[in-house]
């Protein structure tokens, strides 16, 4: 793994970028400058053998996952992990009869130095696939730079969405209409570009597709389902809303009762991605595999917060259902040096081995990426890389593109 500095820039590129979907380029920083989110001309650059032993160990770690979730369940670890009761009964149905699920991304520090380590799962609203997907491939064509990119992602989309909703199909009788929600509160444009992208793949998938804001879903109290604005009831709906803001909402209880219901609403992702979009499954991946030799390598240590060792005077501390950065404190020598402000942190915490993110300089300063590996129905799918000024990559971070093998070339 290499950060090529001078790549090709190619000729308007902004433009290019915004009509293919990244209408939220222009990041605006607190004291008013306007840059750009996509880094066009530095791009990373991996060998085609680095990335099958990323794949690999990607694969490795959502069997980890399914291993850890299967703990939880078994064992009733819920309130350990600071899940809800409203949501438990529907986790644990969920879990067991495997509903439609279509993706999910791990953030991962990696240096190109021996295997990937864990910073954590994105498993049911993870964002960044538009230019994951679309933007860096598109860059890709045009530049020509690398024999190829870690991208198979929208193949692998269209191929979840035939397997999941022709299951679906099969079991219920019903052929299903999609609708794909997006909340009104989020205002960059990302999570309707978001939305608009994975209607793509459904309706190339064969299934016909609707986009929906979340806050026009109808609840119909006389029997208790939900249905849009058309008054067409909802047999299947992606939701770019988090499950822990949905079961706190005033319909959140209604929601995971109709789903209980023969004929109800199927939410994608499915109730028990809590189990893994929590930040508490990070000790739990340490408690079973921290004493395997060679899995512990692709995790570093975390305990919850009250658990923490007396030891340590290193660690990151992270809020239990924190995005985007908010709320995570860096600790050195028993001190904090970096906290990040934000709204999260009453659920609890956790607490990580602080490992910092490896820095690839250039004439612009420090460059501190973080892999987005992305699983598409369970399987490793593609990558996407952010890269940040500082230690923490927050909602101020860049999208850098990569290759494969451009130095072969």
């Amino acid at each position: 793994m290499r950060r090529v500095e001078g790549g090709v820039v190619r000729p308007g590129w902004e433009a290019e970028v915004e009509a293919q979907g990244l209408v939220y380029n222009k990041t605006h920083l607190p004291g008013g400058e306007v840059r750009s989110y996509w880094r066009e001309g530095p791009f990373y650059d991996f060998t085609a053998a680095e990335v099958a032993r990323l794949e690999g160990w990607v694969a490795q770690l959502f069997e980890m996952c399914v291993a850890a979730g299967d703990h939880v369940v078994e064992h009733d670890l819920f309130d350990r992990m600071g899940i809800p009761l409203i949501a438990r009964s529907g986790i644990r149905t969920t879990w067991e009869t495997e509903p439609p699920s279509v993706y999910g991304r791990f953030d991962l520090r990696y240096d190109g130095s021996g295997p990937p380590r864990l910073l954590e799962f994105n498993a049911d609203t993870p964002t960044g696939l538009v230019e994951s997907a679309v933007t860096q491939w598109n860059w890709h064509l045009f530049t020509g730079q690398g024999r190829d990119q870690w991208n198979a992602l929208h193949e692998k989309l269209v191929a979840a969405w035939q397997r999941n909703l022709t299951r679906w199909e099969r079991r219920t009788g019903v052929r299903p209409r999609v609708h794909l929600a997006w909340t009104s509160e989020e205002s960059s444009g990302e999570d309707r570009m978001t939305v608009a992208y994975l209607m793509d793949t459904v309706v190339q998938a064969g299934y016909e597709a609707v986009e929906l804001v979340v806050e026009d879903i109808a609840l119909d109290p006389g029997d208790g389902r939900f249905y849009d604005p058309q008054g067409r009831h909802l047999d299947v709906v992606f939701k770019l809303y988090p499950w822990e803001w949905l079961i706190e909402d005033e319909f959140g209880a209604a929601v995971l009762a109709d789903a209980a219901r023969p004929g109800g609403t199927t939410w994608v992702e499915p109730v028990y991605k809590m189990l893994w979009s929590t930040k508490a499954l990070l000790p739990v991946l340490w408690r079973l595999f921290g004493g395997d030799p060679v899995l512990s390598r692709l995790l570093l240590p975390a305990y919850f917060a009250d658990e923490v060792p007396s030891s340590w005077r290193d660690y990151v501390r992270k809020p239990l259902w924190g995005r985007e950065g908010a709320n995570v404190e860096i600790v050195r020598d028993g001190q904090v040096v970096t906290a990040m402000p934000g709204r999260y942190g009453t659920e609890g915490f956790v607490v990580q081995e602080f490992a910092p993110l490896p820095d690839f300089p250039g004439v612009d300063g420090p460059h501190h990426p973080v892999l987005g590996a992305w699983v598409v129905d369970g399987e490793p799918a593609g990558l996407g890389i952010r890269e940040s000024d500082g230690l923490i990559t927050d909602n101020l971070s860049f999208f850098v593109p990569h290759a494969i093998d451009h130095s072969a070339r």
